[in-house]
């Protein structure tokens, strides 16, 4: 029987209490299981631990007993067996416990390294962890976070707002800011955020304009996060859905990722051709409708920065070759009175179950939702339909960055 230890709100020791060691995202453990009887060292794995250096959860095989764990200090409690803490040592020293965080806003994908990256997909794996935990955290008590939202939102507003709640903290939120409030009457974003900066500790706002984000931070004395500014970039969209590629296909090198869709108005896709352009031997092709093919700023960044891409019509075939099918919606609302442009783009491109027929076994289909018809329903029930688990991805991405904005590594 396995059984599960958690030394979840404990603290770790810190010198080394044994001589076996592992790397597991870079990091060493090394640890002993002690009793009065009996001393084993053991080595963790990757396949039933996952540890950061506040929490560790762990499971292994104790002669078939199950055991129970209670925190005492730094020791642990099963059956009076003691239980010494595994130790960690950071190899990402650019980035220690309590240091603060790199960056002062979240503004666009550019302000990203890979370092940084990584870093953050590691706080990301911990929130699932407290995610999981029914008790939560407290870490973000006394933090208010404000919500402003000029254009309609669902899931990263309500991934935000869950985020901040689920981490100890509390939301001042206005669901359709250009209608309801006071720009309606002809405020200035800037006057906005001067205001709003006086009764919240962050601000994380979607803009109809491209560039209010940077207009924002500019404003602003507290953090503000980009949740979509028009047709420009949404950073956090982009780190969840790297953070997805990462879990579903286990690597960021090496991957081809097809682009589908409206790639001329989708500010998701223009977010993470920036962040892929991190990694090596990265290739995109981008698929879509001659009216809203991918503009050259990004074409000519991803050159600059050696990355391969290639332009095609063919969705089949692009699909052959991808580890990932990238698929998003025609944006009826970029097109303003140009309706007859729409309807030249949309359901020229549809991933369905031949789109599906064509994949390989391993590649995934991904959407940053919502969709309408670009995606059909059967899809869903393939096992390689990420969508709704990138969407459960946002929630621990915006946890960690919230944690880290505020209250820093």
């Amino acid at each position: 029987m396995v059984s599960s230890l958690s030394l979840s709100g404990c603290a770790l020791r810190r010198e080394l209490v044994g001589a076996n060691a592992t790397d597991i995202d870079g990091k060493f453990y090394r640890g002993v299981l002690c009793s009065s009887r009996v001393s084993k060292q053991f080595l963790v794995s990757r396949s039933v631990c996952s540890f950061s250096d506040r929490v560790l959860q762990a499971r292994f095989f104790s002669n078939g007993k199950s055991l129970r764990w209670d925190c005492d200090g730094n020791r642990f409690l099963g059956n009076g067996v003691h239980c010494c803490a595994l130790s960690t040592e950071n190899h990402n020293s650019s980035f220690a416990i309590g240091q603060k965080f790199q960056l002062e806003d979240v503004i666009e994908a550019q302000q990203f390294d890979r370092d940084i990256l990584s870093a953050i997909f590691e706080v990301a794996r911990e929130m699932e962890n407290i995610e999981k935990n029914s008790f939560g955290s407290q870490v973000l008590k006394g933090y208010l976070m404000a919500t402003l939202f000029y254009e309609p939102s669902t899931r990263t507003r309500l991934s935000f707002e869950s985020a901040m709640k689920r981490l100890g903290g509390e939301v001042l939120t206005t669901e359709n800011a250009r209608e309801f409030s006071s720009a309606a009457k002809g405020e200035t974003l800037e006057d906005t955020i001067r205001t709003v900066e006086g009764y919240s500790d962050i601000i994380v706002m979607r803009h109809f304009e491209g560039g209010a984000a940077k207009r924002a931070a500019a404003t602003a004395g507290i953090p503000v996060i980009n949740a979509g500014d028009g047709p420009g970039q949404h950073p956090t969209q982009a780190l969840l859905d790297v953070y997805t590629i990462e879990r579903e296909i286990g690597r960021l090198d090496g991957i081809r990722v097809g682009l589908v869709g409206d790639l001329a108005n989708g500010r998701t896709v223009r977010s993470l051709a920036y962040l892929l352009s991190k990694y090596q031997d990265v290739k995109i092709y981008f698929v879509a409708p001659e009216v809203v093919k991918m503009k050259d700023d990004i074409k000519d960044y991803l050159t600059s920065k050696g990355v391969e891409w290639e332009e095609s019509v063919d969705l089949m075939e692009v699909a052959s070759k991808c580890d990932i099918v990238y698929q998003t919606r025609i944006q009826k609302e970029r097109f303003g009175e140009r309706i007859d442009l729409y309807e030249e783009a949309r359901g020229k491109y549809i991933v369905d179950r031949n789109v599906l027929s064509a994949m390989q076994k391993h590649a995934v289909v991904m959407h940053p939702l919502p969709r309408l018809d670009e995606i059909t329903v059967e899809v869903d029930e393939d096992p390689r339909a990420a969508y709704f688990r990138q969407a459960k991805n946002g929630l621990y991405i915006r946890m960690a960055l919230l944690k880290l904005l505020l209250v820093g590594w």
